[in-house]
């Protein structure tokens, strides 16, 4: 995976260039088994949200502004992470500058998702759909109004739910060399050290799975 693949993204051809084949092949998995074993209501959600990694400051000017992410206040690279009920990793996107927003890269995403399924996305994603997939999202506040008791309640429950991801995240970057900032300029060296990092994850859910996310 690239980097920072400016060129990619305005193109819209960086959609599944360079991911894992661990995680896609068992993300496929996952899209049979939901296929066969759930539809409609009734399904288990997925869950997406974006994560960041710290890179050194790029000497580049052009890659300085592209890859400061105006949200963390350093540069870094993005990824989205698909996760299920199980809260393993099903997919890791293609790598992108730290100034992208975590909807572009969604658009940007081939999702491995089978009609039918559920979808858990925060405000971030705001307008992002996808074809016989169920968005599951908090209700924003229009400006200048408010939310009803009922809308306000149906956000902290979705964020009850939503939350989960976070700690997928957190136990992705548990490996310091994720969290901290990364000092690998090799090409493909930083993408690999993510996808180690996410398998990781998922075989410690596997050997001691954690509470699902219902």
């Amino acid at each position: 995976m690239d980097p920072c693949p400016a060129a990619g993204l305005a193109d819209g051809d960086a959609a599944g260039r360079g991911c894992a084949e661990s995680l896609a092949g068992r993300s496929r998995s996952a899209a049979r088994h939901a296929r066969h074993g759930c539809g409609g209501g009734g399904c288990p959600p997925f869950c997406h949200d974006g994560t960041e990694r710290r890179i050194p400051r790029p000497k580049d000017a052009d890659e300085q502004k592209s890859c400061y992410s105006g949200k963390k206040k350093y540069h870094t690279v993005k990824n989205i992470l698909l996760i299920n009920a199980a809260l393993l990793i099903l997919f890791l996107s293609d790598t992108y500058e730290g100034s992208v927003h975590d909807k572009r890269i969604a658009d940007s995403t081939r999702y491995p998702l089978p009609p039918g399924s559920r979808l858990m996305q925060d405000l971030g994603f705001l307008a992002f759909t996808l074809d016989k997939v169920e968005i599951i999202m908090p209700t924003k506040k229009p400006r200048g109004g408010s939310l009803t008791d009922e809308q306000k309640a149906e956000n902290q429950q979705i964020a009850r739910r939503r939350v989960r991801i976070e700690h997928v995240n957190s136990s992705v970057k548990r490996c310091r060399i994720v969290k901290d900032t990364i000092r690998m300029f090799r090409d493909g060296a930083r993408d690999m050290v993510a996808e180690i990092s996410c398998a990781l994850h998922n075989f410690r859910v596997r050997l001691s799975p954690w509470e699902p996310m219902i």
